[in-house]
């Protein structure tokens, strides 16, 4: 009964087949084979327009070397306060665009609200020479608290940036689940909603290890390829992480692993919440639960092998705060195992 993190999953059976078929014969390196060309074509294909993909390895990666083509290093990128990028990617997104500052914003449930962009585009100095100079804003979709942007918020958030002269980037991290939440369509949730540069994550939903650097404007990728070897990520064997995104994509894989992922936490989220002396942190709109539980609870899932995650401030005379995160291969019997548990310790 694992629900530590979705990172704790298996890989989908289907990609694990795509990359025992990679691995047949000998293939052009550094992303010269048919099969990244395949994966170019089917992510041209999913959002409805010509880009330029660059697939990196892992999701910290693809946030750093992203937005070290979006900031200089006397630039700034905007976040909210609890981003992966501040608080999970021990300071790569620093690291690569050279120095640059990420400036943090507050906002509920992990979400900006585009008044608070407001207030500190307003306030930010641009031009001043000893300040920093904002240069682009980053979302999580879906966020650090389990919570998804309507595309109408990200258009809005992306219109007070675009005025200000900042690119977008989006932490896509929970893609997929974001996606499976809302049921629009990919561009709707990217481009359409003027996302400028997307780290488009696999790993989290199936994937063994794939994630992709999106530009939805191929010309703003020019020196990105010299970036990426650069940081390391150039893989000369590129078919393996491509036939991981090829398989992921193909008949709405990634999809279906979201929304069997969702649907466990919607199930598990429900019957938590239920409990005489719990309640949910966020809205559980994806697949990770922020919930408050009672000690014993909280003390009996342990002791019974749950894995989950002590999550925010220390506990109290009356329990804690705790992270639930279901994955695309979470059992719904383990679901209801661990519900047992909780409802047998109240």
């Amino acid at each position: 009964m694992n629900f530590s993190s979705d990172n704790a999953a298996g890989v989908s059976p289907q990609i694990m087949a795509a990359l025992a078929a990679a691995n047949q014969g000998h293939a052009m390196a550094y992303g010269a084979d048919s099969v990244t060309k395949a994966a170019e074509a089917a992510f041209t294909e999913l959002f409805e327009r010509e880009l330029a993909i660059f697939p990196v390895a892992t999701g910290t990666a693809a946030n750093a070397l992203a937005l070290s083509a979006l900031t200089p290093p006397w630039g700034q990128t905007y976040c909210h306060r609890n981003a992966h990028i501040e608080e999970d990617e021990a300071g790569a997104p620093e690291l690569f665009s050279g120095g640059a500052k990420l400036a943090l914003l507050d906002g509920e449930h992990g979400k900006i609200a585009a008044e608070t962009l407001t207030a500190a585009v307003a306030t930010a100095g641009f031009g001043v020479q000893h300040h920093s100079q904002p240069s682009a804003l980053s979302l999580t979709q879906a966020t650090e608290a389990g919570t998804v942007y309507q595309p109408g918020e990200i258009a809005a958030l992306a219109a007070i940036a675009h005025a200000a002269g900042l690119s977008v980037h989006m932490d896509g991290a929970r893609f997929g689940n974001a996606l499976a939440h809302l049921g629009c369509s990919p561009a709707e949730m990217t481009w359409k909603a003027g996302v400028d540069v997307l780290s488009f994550g696999a790993t989290k939903n199936g994937a063994m290890a794939a994630e992709a650097v999106i530009f939805f404007d191929p010309d703003a990728a020019d020196d990105f390829l010299y970036r990426r070897k650069r940081g390391g990520h150039l893989f000369s064997k590129m078919r393996y992480l491509s036939a991981q995104l090829v398989a992921y994509l193909r008949d709405d894989l990634w999809l279906e692993n979201a929304r069997h992922a969702n649907a466990c936490a919607a199930t598990f989220s429900q019957g938590l919440a239920a409990l005489d002396g719990a309640h949910l942190v966020h809205p559980v709109q994806a697949n990770e639960i922020f919930v408050h539980l009672p000690t014993a609870v909280l003390e009996a899932m342990e002791a019974a092998g749950v894995g989950f995650h002590r999550w925010g401030p220390a506990g109290d005379a009356d329990g804690g705060r705790a992270r639930f995160v279901c994955a695309f291969n979470t059992e719904q019997g383990d679901v209801d195992r661990a519900l047992q548990i909780a409802q047998d310790a109240v």
